[in-house]
């Protein structure tokens, strides 16, 4: 969803942020232009198809589309994309333009299906890295797909990217992740207000304002 431009005095790293997710978005769209759909398998190994459940697929479309990022880096513009991510990192992917590095998480919708609130972030985790390190910032980019069979195309219509510093604030009391819709109006905020916000809403445990707050 394309941010609304409102009047709003923003900080001027909260509009490099809105400049990250315009680059993103038109990479992105770049992309599945290249790549509007593809077969997961051969239709000998599974002849009857997938069954439609997004969370069987959805790991596997987000390597496809952090690995052809990597693999038409030339084409898309980018120097290098890196996905050799451990687990517990926040971001699927770091994209590099110059000196510039922008730190993605991938995530899919289903847009056969109704859309609801999703776990965005456990708010400890995205905290301490926004408290520990000032200049990272990330990005969300959720692709719209649909599946029949062994086929997966994306829906051009469906491509959201947004930051979590401008989300509708909202934490699960039970498991303290953030939760929010894909497809949001997102909420201008500066990096302390966004830190404040989580202090002041996480459930579960106690965060400690960063040094100099």
């Amino acid at each position: 969803m394309t941010p609304k431009r409102i009047k709003i005095v923003m900080d001027k790293q909260s509009r490099e942020i809105i400049k990250d997710i315009d680059f993103l978005r038109s990479i992105y769209g770049k992309l599945i232009t290249i790549l509007p759909s593809f077969d997961i398998t051969d239709k000998s190994i599974l002849p009857y198809g997938l069954k439609p459940h997004t969370r069987s697929v959805s790991w596997l479309v987000e390597q496809v589309i952090t690995q052809q990022t990597k693999y038409r880096a030339e084409k898309l513009g980018l120097e290098d994309v890196n996905f050799d991510m451990p687990d517990t990192c926040l971001h699927d992917c770091e994209i590099r333009v110059g000196e510039k590095i922008y730190y993605v998480n991938v995530k899919i919708h289903n847009v056969a299906m109704k859309e609801n609130k999703n776990d965005i972030a456990a708010v400890e985790k995205i905290y301490m890295q926004y408290a520990a390190n000032p200049s990272y910032n990330l990005i969300y980019a959720c692709f719209g797909i649909s599946f029949r069979n062994i086929n997966i195309k994306f829906d051009p219509s469906y491509l959201c990217l947004f930051s979590p510093q401008f989300l509708p604030i909202y934490v699960n009391p039970r498991n303290d992740k953030i939760q929010a819709y894909y497809r949001h109006e997102p909420v201008y905020r500066t990096r302390r207000e966004f830190l404040k916000l989580l202090r002041n809403n996480s459930r579960s445990i106690i965060l400690r304002p960063p040094r100099g707050e």
